[in-house]
């Protein structure tokens, strides 16, 4: 019988840049920081989980143009690692003439997959399917294990790409779920670690089809809906038994690694007590200055509950890496009420000017009326 146990990860992207963070003060250099910190935390749990070694299936580097900097701090950071960690060049990162990869590869323990060539790893065989160029023009997958036969040694195969074409556009690289399906059925291939889908996704229904998700996030969850990147931030440690006469036994438990949290709030508003609903889920997310809240409302309020909720924004938004309207689909009205508008106390030409903003549909008449009250507030004070 045969046994081993690895962590699987993939799209760490080092070097990855977020435009959101980049007028936050210092959040961009923590953002960057993490994903070096995610390697390290990979090796922890490699360690605890007695993992004999650790696959990254691509994406290794945001691009093959990152600083010299960038690329020696996570070299380092790789070579660190208390296992062995075969790294896979995938589309942000292939292996063409200029790939970093070149460098990573004379790092102590660190392997790149340079061919689909099998290699023994820990007494088992690893096929890596690395990509040499941004575009294939073929299943590179299908092409390094169509000659795959059944095996008494347990097989891992390494790749990256999608399954399913979710566009439009024609994807020659498409990776044939179908035909690993039964490569896996038949006992040819005993786990496929993929990479290049973010979230963290079983892949059919054989159970050692995966996709690990990035280590740490990289773009927004939708709320509450759902959709966007749902499951990011984990790594796989992946079990798998076999003997010599039947179909491996294969047990993948998800591990937290990433801190981070991008999440885009969408919330339909009417009232007072729905704004404070509001304000009190984003005062609830915990560790805010490694967080990233874009949110869009959705409704009318009056001109108090309006005041109330920007105020208070503007208490939160130092608290976070960044907090701030999604522009595209926000879509609060503010209307004030008849109390209000005769609160204000105005005659005359001003009376007048409240009663045009007020009926104007214009999108700066809302500004002007929000400005209106604001001062009429302030000088009461």
């Amino acid at each position: 019988m045969a046994n081993i146990r690895f962590l699987h990860t993939s799209d760490l992207q080092i070097g990855m840049t977020r435009w959101f963070l980049k007028d936050t003060e210092d959040a961009q250099a923590r953002f960057e920081a993490a994903r070096k910190t995610a390697i390290t935390r990979l090796g922890e749990v490699a360690q605890k989980h007695d993992c004999a070694f650790i696959v990254v299936a691509g994406d290794v580097f945001e691009h093959n143009a990152i600083s010299p900097t960038t690329l020696n701090r996570a070299i380092e950071e790789l070579r660190q690692l208390p296992v062995p960690v075969y790294l896979l060049p995938g589309n942000h990162d292939p292996l063409t003439a200029d790939s970093v990869f070149y460098q990573a590869a004379t790092a102590g323990n660190i392997h790149v997959f340079d061919t689909a060539e099998p290699i023994d790893a820990a007494g088992i065989e690893l096929i890596g399917v690395p990509w040499l160029s941004k575009k294939p023009s073929r299943d590179l997958v299908a092409e390094a294990t169509r000659q795959l036969e059944p095996s008494s040694t347990i097989r891992v195969v390494v790749a990256h790409g999608q399954t399913e074409n979710r566009g439009n556009d024609i994807m020659p690289e498409l990776i044939g779920l179908d035909s690993l399906n039964k490569l896996v059925a038949a006992g040819a291939i005993d786990y496929v670690a993929l990479g290049d889908t973010h979230s963290t996704m079983q892949v059919g229904p054989t159970g050692a089809i995966w996709y690990s998700g990035s280590p740490e996030v990289t773009d927004f969850k939708e709320l509450p809906a759902g959709g966007g990147e749902i499951d990011s931030g984990n790594a796989l440690v992946v079990n798998i038994t076999k003997t010599a006469a039947a179909q491996a036994t294969v047990e993948v438990t998800p591990v937290q690694i990433g801190r981070w949290r991008f999440e885009a709030l969408f919330m339909e508003v009417s009232s007072p007590h729905d704004i404070e609903e509001f304000i009190t889920t984003l005062k609830k997310y915990p560790r805010k200055d490694e967080t990233v809240v874009k949110y869009a409302l959705r409704g009318t309020v009056d001109m108090t509950t309006r005041a109330y909720l920007e105020s208070e924004i503007s208490q939160l938004k130092p608290l976070f890496a960044n907090l701030y309207p999604r522009s595209r689909t926000m879509d609060l009205t503010t209307t004030p009420t008849e109390d209000e508008i005769a609160d204000m106390g105005f005659s005359g030409f001003a009376q007048k000017a409240l009663s045009e903003l007020s009926d104007s549909t214009h999108p700066a008449a809302e500004d002007a009326l929000a400005l209106l009250f604001h001062l009429q507030r302030s000088g009461k004070k």
